[in-house]
């Protein structure tokens, strides 16, 4: 456990900061934090819940800082407080009093995957001891949610102005076959890498190619906007009509650990590689683009 965020840099949220002058390329890593406040009651072991978490994927990514680029991670378990959802995604009957409140669940809060978590992969089974209690909501949102939000909004308006435009790069990995809880069919085979841009709108189609061709350059197999498309984070944040261009992407977890152990394999090293020469890339290409 630990305490209680209070919502600034170092307490809910890190950023890595280059030592020098940052590129217009900016990583976040929104699902990787490991961290579940006293308020945080399950109902399932670690062993369970903690199947949630994009696991390492700030490790694959580590090395932006030494690339020129900037990376926000967030501390707190994504379970906990989900910032890829909207603030108001939330099945108004997992609380124990919603009266008065404007909710608007969306399918995956249906499935107990809305801004807070109440259902365990890969099963669905209940994953707290209690209804959500309305105070512990509007509390994670403060505490959580506006910080990390802000905070990227921060680091992606700071780069436009000066450079005039911003890529951003919305890390993420998924289970290497779908199971109960995923929209796509249960027993999927997924690809190495989903990229997305909600279906065109949240980057121009020239970034969205660009990191497409330099994965496939390094061997990987990616899809595009299939099984995902974005969420939260690339509606709220891509905007290519202001200079900011938000791509999400969903490493395959089977690439680098196991997924029943949660410990690392052997092609972790390779796979973190693969990630530092990408970013090179990306990062030049960025760069260069629009200048």
């Amino acid at each position: 456990m630990c305490a209680v965020p209070k919502g600034g840099e170092g307490e809910v949220f890190d950023i890595l900061r280059p030592a020098g002058s940052a590129v217009p390329l900016v990583l976040d890593s929104p699902h990787s934090g490991t961290l579940y406040p006293p308020d945080f009651r399950p109902a399932q072991p670690p062993e369970r819940y903690r199947r949630a978490e994009d696991m390492y994927v700030d490790e694959l990514f580590s090395s932006a800082p030494t690339l020129s680029l900037q990376l926000l991670t967030a501390r707190f378990g994504r379970i906990y407080c989900d910032v890829n959802r909207a603030f108001d995604d939330l099945d108004p009957a997992s609380l124990d009093d919603a009266e008065g409140l404007e909710l608007a669940p969306s399918a995956k809060a249906r499935l107990g995957k809305g801004v807070v978590w109440t259902a365990t992969p890969p099963d669905g089974a209940p994953l707290l001891a209690g209804p959500v209690r309305r105070a512990e909501y509007l509390g994670r949102l403060e505490r959580c949610w506006r910080p990390y939000h802000a905070a990227l909004g921060e680091l992606l308006e700071s780069a436009r102005a000066v450079h005039g435009r911003v890529f951003h790069l919305d890390l993420h990995s998924m289970q290497p076959v779908a199971n109960a809880m995923h929209e796509d069919a249960t027993g999927s085979l997924r690809p190495d890498i989903v990229l997305s841009d909600r279906e065109g709108t949240s980057a121009g189609a020239g970034y969205l190619e660009a990191a497409r061709a330099l994965l496939i350059e390094l061997g990987f197999s990616v899809t595009v906007n299939d099984p995902f498309k974005g969420a939260e984070i690339l509606r709220r944040h891509g905007n290519p009509a202001r200079g900011v261009h938000s791509l999400q992407i969903e490493v395959n977890r089977a690439l680098y650990m196991d997924v029943e152990t949660y410990g690392k394999t052997a092609r972790f090293r390779d796979t973190r590689a693969r990630f530092s020469a990408f970013l090179a890339s990306l990062r030049d290409w960025a760069a260069k683009s629009g200048s």
